[in-house]
């Protein structure tokens, strides 16, 4: 079989369809057509109209093709192209016509096929490398690799835009009683945005608004005469809500409930408004378009509107839209009811969640919108709208005190202290403490839009264990050297589990679960009050796509990399200690018994002596159960709270415009297999600095009291400031752009700046642990493609396609450890 390496990106059965009658060529125009010299030397424009069949129309050589050393492969545009296409002609058929069975049917055919029509263009493509720099790179040495990672990205990536899409107002419109027809570009799904122009930065090439945005609308000529328009259902209803803004509930990959016969399809559109279509089609295309007609693909000589002004032909009748949206209820044969409102939501919000925007002008010392704490001269009036936390939600912060509050009411603890909150943990407080937190985090948050964006600021995602008796050593302090560092809150949402292992539903088995979540919750609030911690939940919880992806990579990642506790001694021994507790559990008859039968005979120490010494013990640990028998409720679970993982990791880094920040040399060793993973090395940056950091301690105060005491101090500012001038320089120089001076100065301003701070510590006689700091800055940072992925997945817009920056934290010890995995180092 011969290999086809001259790929059509306009499917040939779909250009056919805007042949005028009795024609086997279009009318093709070249919106930028090559130069040649003449022999006087003037430049010249080569030939840019056309009367073109499709084999040389919409065509590129090798544009899906795969490579296996010198072996070409077509199996993407025989197979996957094959099979799309051939169901994508069935249904664009089918919605020119008037069978509502037939739309039915090939209704997921035709979203299917928009969806990968939209990507696979050479416009599409070039978006998609942009969003993976390791292929626009490795495309420069490697051209065949990088060819292949892309076509595996966009196969991927696929079904982006698809529940944007079923989910907004569905309208097809006519040409046929007008004179002028719909035309076809390289780029034919068309995205028009009335506030965004083609002069806009955001349509930069390859570049169009984001479908998620309300005011983006979607045209796909399905042929001379039909014109499908995708609106989505906020602008539609309200067309002068904010265009730029996201619709709600932007969540792609949503399971969500659509009828497939709703399609509005009374309007018949003058040659005027049909020019207009045309005029748009044609400023958002490539360098091709093509019509049946030879005045149809220049719509410029007769629209005269604005950019803005075009939107009135692209708006579906208003009495049409009572079709669209409301709330619908489903009922299964299992007897379960599914609800979902106009969003496909299928939850209610939850008013006490919910925030109205500011009204009036707000003045620079205003309390913030977004809920940060700060002022809005000091938070997020200089920042632009994109890249400011949401106005109309409580922020994460709220949330966190909502729930401390609603805490110290349920446990007294304004008059009560650790050891008698322990003796009355009853199973209706536990479940009681895990309803309130469900209650602040309903399963469709949107919580990207509450986190913060990469706005310049220097933060941190500290992945690691959420143990009590580790977090307080490094991850609280490190706030004071890296600015604000985003923690996983230790709380389940107990929705997020099977029922039979709820906390709400089993609390019992949640005893020591309970204590040991509670006090890491006590130890952070302080500081997330003050704003230095963002305590956000799991954003898995949120999205089960998401969930999916994460689940699947970290699998197939664990086949390489194997976790062992010994690796980690701060790990190991809190897990043993964990296990001993473990054995407090049990009945204490049983277990005088057993010790007095390890014990032998030497010294026998009599039962009831025993019990009160384990009584004892537990008293003395702040963990411990003090309730008898907790085993008799179906046993304890002891989780082991190592997050986020390295994938959520990375993805939380890439979303906030943070460095990962670790104490777990596990997580050093993933970061350290991520660089592996790349085709392309990457370069060292800031090495006299790396060397520095890791030269001599560095001091920790240990508990808020110790860091409130300090923090005041401007030495803490300047670090931060240190640590976000080298983020910022590494994250936009390359290796061959290094200014040595301003690398020797910085690591200069560290040394001072580091032995002011651990002076400070000592005149300060606060609790502190010296620690050494191992960071890492890499020009092309650590960058994963499944990550990009997965950040485009989930409807990203705003994020790093790479981390440059990485630090792992460890106890110092006057002769460093050999089995520290030092190899990210330099």
């Amino acid at each position: 079989m011969s290999v086809t390496r001259k790929n059509h990106y306009v499917p040939q059965w779909h250009q056919e369809r805007f042949f005028a009658p009795g024609k086997t060529t279009h009318f093709l125009l070249d919106l930028n057509p090559p130069t040649f010299k003449r022999p006087d030397g003037t430049v010249a424009s080569g030939r840019d109209l056309f009367d073109a069949p499709t084999s040389r129309a919409f065509v590129t050589q090798d544009l899906y093709s795969t490579f296996f050393g010198v072996e070409v492969n077509d199996e993407i545009e025989r197979m996957f192209f094959g099979d799309i296409d051939k169901r994508g002609a069935d249904a664009v058929r089918a919605f020119c016509g008037d069978d509502q069975g037939a739309w039915h049917q090939h209704f997921q055919d035709l979203f299917e096929f928009l969806d990968i029509q939209k990507l696979r263009t050479p416009k599409g493509l070039t978006w998609l490398r942009q969003q993976y720099p390791e292929i626009g790179r490795l495309g420069e040495v490697l051209p065949g690799v990088a060819q292949n990672q892309l076509m595996f990205e966009m196969q991927g990536i696929r079904m982006l835009n698809v529940t944007t899409w079923t989910t907004g107002v569905r309208e097809i419109v006519s040409a046929e009683r007008a004179g002028v027809k719909f035309i076809l570009s390289d780029h034919p799904v068309t995205v028009y945005n009335h506030a965004i122009p083609p002069s806009d930065a955001r349509n930069r090439y390859p570049e169009d608004p984001s479908t998620a945005l309300k005011g983006s609308q979607t045209l796909f000529p399905l042929g001379p005469d039909h014109l499908l328009i995708l609106t989505n259902l906020e602008y539609a209803k309200n067309p002068g809500t904010r265009p730029e803004e996201k619709r709600t509930f932007a969540r792609n990959y949503q399971s969500t409930m659509v009828s497939t016969i709703n399609f509005i399809r009374k309007r018949y559109l003058t040659d005027d408004q049909v020019a207009e279509v045309n005029f748009v089609i044609k400023a958002r295309a490539d360098r091709y378009v093509a019509g049946s007609r030879r005045e149809d693909i220049f719509p410029e000589k007769v629209v005269s509107k604005s950019w803005a002004d075009l939107r009135t032909t692209f708006l579906p009748p208003p009495d049409e839209l009572h079709r669209f949206g409301g709330e619908m209820y489903a009922r299964f044969e299992n007897g379960d009811v599914r609800y979902q409102d106009k969003f496909g939501r299928t939850e209610k919000p939850r008013e006490w969640l919910l925030k109205e925007e500011p009204k009036t002008l707000l003045q620079p010392r205003d309390y913030c919108p977004c809920g940060s704490g700060k002022s809005f001269g000091n938070c997020c009036r200089d920042k632009p709208a994109h890249l400011r936390m949401s106005w109309t939600e409580r922020s994460i912060r709220e949330r966190n005190m909502m729930f401390m509050d609603a805490l110290t009411r349920l446990f007294e603890l304004e008059t009560k202290d650790w050891d008698t909150i322990r003796r009355e943990m009853t199973d209706d407080k536990i479940a009681q403490m895990y309803r309130l937190y469900d209650a602040l985090w309903p399963l469709e948050t949107d919580l990207l839009a509450l986190l913060p964006k990469p706005d310049g600021k220097m933060r941190s995602v500290y992945t690691g264990s959420l143990h009590p008796k580790l977090i307080m050593e490094f991850a609280l302090g490190a706030a004071l050297y890296f600015g604000e560092v985003i923690i996983q809150n230790p709380f389940l949402i107990s929705r997020t589990l099977q029922k039979d292992k709820r906390p709400t539903e089993h609390p019992g088995q949640y005893r020591g679960e309970a204590l040991k979540t509670l006090m890491t919750f006590f130890q952070l609030m302080p500081l997330v009050e003050a704003g230095l911690i963002t305590l956000m939940p799991d954003p898995c919880d949120f999205d089960l796509h998401l969930r999916d992806q994460v689940m699947a990579m970290a699998q197939a990642r664990s086949r390489t990399i194997k976790f062992d506790p010994s690796d980690d001694p701060r790990l190991k021994a809190v897990m043993q200690e964990d296990m001993r507790r473990m054995m407090l559990n049990m009945p204490k008859d049983a277990l005088a018994e057993h010790m007095v039968e390890v014990a032998g005979d030497e010294e026998p120490i009599g039962r009831d002596t025993l019990v009160d010494l384990i009584e004892q013990m537990k008293v003395e640990d702040e963990l411990a159960i003090l309730q008898d028998d907790p085993l008799t409720k179906g046993g304890q679970f002891e989780l082991m709270k190592m997050v986020p993982n390295f994938e959520m990791a990375m993805y939380l880094a890439q979303a906030t415009g943070a460095q990962i920040l670790t104490d777990s040399p596990f997580r050093w060793k993933e970061l350290d297999a991520a660089l592996a993973r790349r085709h392309l090395g990457t370069n060292p940056a800031l090495i006299q600095l790396q060397s520095e950091i890791s030269s001599t301690p560095v001091e920790f105060p240990v508990g808020h009291q110790a860091i409130f005491h300090v923090f005041d101090d401007p030495s803490f500012r300047r670090m931060e400031s240190l640590f976000r001038a080298a983020f910022a320089y590494t994250a936009a120089c390359t290796a061959d752009k290094v200014k040595p001076n301003f690398e020797a100065h910085l690591a200069a301003r560290f040394r001072r700046q580091r032995d002011t701070i651990k002076s400070l510590i000592a005149r300060a006689k606060v609790p502190a642990v010296a620690a050494r700091l191992t960071t890492v800055f890499r020009f092309g940072g650590f960058q994963d493609n499944t990550i990009n992925r997965l950040l485009l997945m989930s409807s990203s817009e705003h994020h790093l396609h790479s981390v440059p920056m990485a630090t792992l934290i460890e106890r110092w010890y006057a002769a460093p450890r050999t089995n520290n995995p030092k190899s990210l180092e330099l």
